[in-house]
């Protein structure tokens, strides 16, 4: 099998269509096609995605477990792409190994069996990276944003089940912002750099508890720092000393508000160490983060929740005024 796939070009259901030929990734001039690629789905499907190029770039400077001159393969019809897949893989707490791809495929080209074959290709590569690695549990995954039809039959088709889902959460209003104090002790303080390394430990100490979790490597701390929504003037962050008790990082995403006409902040990353929970820690720096969204002149908050969290995250936000706006699914399956 090791020998059959050092050609990571080859795909072996390549459907009969002329003109067609798969390549790798050629470098930082392939992030403008993938931007294409991305923005045609997007208007087929009817999608809230706002990619952009700084964001592909900075995607493609900090992957984990994927060399995209390997692991990325474009579909190509007469030398123009139409479609990419990418393929990494992750260890999943306490010891599943988990088989990831994403792909995409432009309007014209889906319902020929490319989708499929790209899946195929995906697989196998993944197979050949993980080669030699022993684990409890080895699972194929994909991810399919609620309007993309085609990814969910093509998941379903392959064998994939719904694993998890997930919500887009919007408070359609930012009026009426309860006034939730913190315990006593614990205390509201502007974030420096020199507190970054702590925010983002206690950060990864609190989502250890959450399905899904994944030990961060230090390349992952580098792609925090790094993101374009690392806005840390709309952070909300608590402390009890040096000790910091939990967080809601809020940002703002410009692009998308300019695109969909919209004046929306994001309130994310809501999270509280285990000593601390249970005290009303989440609903004050939530509370916070909204306030600071208002003044910064938005007039809506959204976040992303895992809808079978254990926590009760779900309920909190309803409670906090979010209501469901998109669902989006986990496919997993057995590699």
């Amino acid at each position: 099998m090791l020998k059959e796939m050092e050609d990571t070009t080859l795909v072996p259901l390549a459907p009969v269509i002329p003109g067609l030929s798969f390549r790798n990734f050629r470098g930082e001039e392939d992030c403008a096609v993938i931007l294409a690629i991305l923005q045609d789905i997007t208007r087929a499907d009817g999608l809230k995605r706002t990619d952009t190029l700084e964001q592909v770039r900075h995607t493609y400077t900090h992957l984990t477990h994927c060399d995209p001159a390997q692991d990325l393969l474009f579909a190509e019809i007469h030398g123009q792409p139409v479609g990419y897949c990418r393929v990494e893989w992750r260890i999943e707490q306490p010891d599943t190994l988990i088989l990831w791809s994403i792909g995409f495929l432009c309007e014209q080209w889906r319902r020929k069996g490319l989708g499929r074959a790209m899946l195929d290709w995906a697989e196998r590569r993944l197979r050949v990276v993980t080669a030699g690695q022993l684990h409890a549990q080895c699972l194929f995954e994909l991810f399919a944003e609620d309007n993309e039809i085609g990814k969910h039959a093509l998941a379903q088709a392959a064998g994939y089940h719904v694993e998890r889902q997930f919500y887009t959460m919007v408070r359609p209003d930012l009026e009426n912002i309860p006034d939730l104090p913190l315990p006593d002790g614990v205390e509201l303080r502007p974030v420096t750099p020199a507190d970054y390394r702590k925010v983002w430990d206690a950060m990864q100490e609190a989502f250890r508890d959450h399905w899904g979790y994944c030990e961060p490597e230090e390349k992952d701390y580098q792609a925090w720092l790094e993101d374009p929504q690392f806005q840390t003037d709309l952070w909300q962050v608590a402390w009890q000393g040096d000790e910091v008790v939990g967080m809601v990082l809020g940002y703002i995403d410009e692009e998308a508000n300019r695109q969909f006409g919209q004046r929306r902040g994001w309130t994310e990353e809501i999270s509280v160490r285990r000593p601390w929970r249970g005290r009303g820690v989440a609903r004050a720096l939530i509370a916070s983060c909204l306030r600071a969204l208002k003044e910064s002149g938005m007039s809506e908050a959204a976040l992303g929740v895992d809808t079978q969290n254990l926590s009760g995250a779900l309920r909190l936000y309803e409670q906090m005024g979010y209501r469901p706006i998109l669902c989006n699914t986990t496919y997993r399956k057995m590699a």
